[in-house]
């Protein structure tokens, strides 16, 4: 295993470069934010009320909402996990179609996850409002945790969503770029030579046609009159 010799060489390692790119930076907020919602609710969301022992949701008595936060908070946070990956093997993806249609991908699911948290939040938030006070003994603490962060992961995912936009955007002007220049080598190849390339270059030597013909021009010239001279007279 390779040790840095320095901080800078540290600082240069591709593992390094990889954390401290702006997304990579929302996704571990964005994943981190969605574990807190799910398992503050999934330890203490459920308590049961002093005269039956039976467990309830601490917002509002609604298992609904408990289901929603819960189930919303592990499926963001796998989001989160499986596009870390993809985004650490973003470099080999020689594929154009291919990285478009995950960057597309990664656009979509952003929206979409902002979207659910901010239903998320507004439904949590109802519910807790509804909530008769000091129903429960234990679990306020992890129901206000888990609609705070469901309301931070709104403008995480929001910024994930643009932070995908702009890398569409940068993308997509490679192919049309790409066409360009197959188009320019295409025509280059195809266009005639011009009059002062080398290939029209006519070939000198003994053995080509154009030295024959100059060693004969001599003799196919068109013939001259003669001239008439004065004769002196007698």
């Amino acid at each position: 295993m390779h040790i840095p010799e320095s901080l800078q060489d540290l600082a240069d390692s591709e593992a390094v470069q990889f954390l401290r790119r702006p997304k990579t930076i929302t996704r571990i907020f964005a994943g981190v934010f969605s574990l807190i919602v799910f398992s503050s609710l999934l330890t203490d969301g459920y308590q049961n009320k002093t005269d039956n022992p039976q467990l309830h949701c601490v917002l509002n008595s609604n298992k609904e909402a408990c289901s929603f936060a819960v189930g919303a908070g592990f499926l963001a946070f796998l989001s989160c996990l499986v596009f870390l990956v993809l985004d650490a093997h973003d470099s080999r993806i020689a594929n154009s179609r291919f990285k478009t249609a995950f960057q597309l991908l990664d656009f979509i699911l952003a929206v979409l996850w902002a979207v659910i948290w901010f239903v998320g939040f507004c439904f949590l938030a109802n519910q807790w409002q509804r909530s008769p006070p000091k129903q429960f003994l234990l679990g306020s603490s992890s129901a206000k945790a888990a609609i705070a962060f469901s309301f931070f992961s709104i403008f995480v995912w929001i910024f994930q969503a643009y932070l995908a936009f702009q890398d569409l955007q940068n993308d997509a002007s490679v192919p049309y770029k790409r066409s360009l220049d197959e188009g320019g080598v295409v025509l280059t190849t195809l266009s005639p030579p011009s009059a002062f390339s080398p290939v029209n270059t006519p070939p000198t030597g003994p053995n080509s046609l154009n030295y024959a013909s100059s060693a004969l021009s001599p003799y196919m010239t068109t013939p001259k009159a003669p001239r008439l001279a004065m004769m002196p007279g007698n």
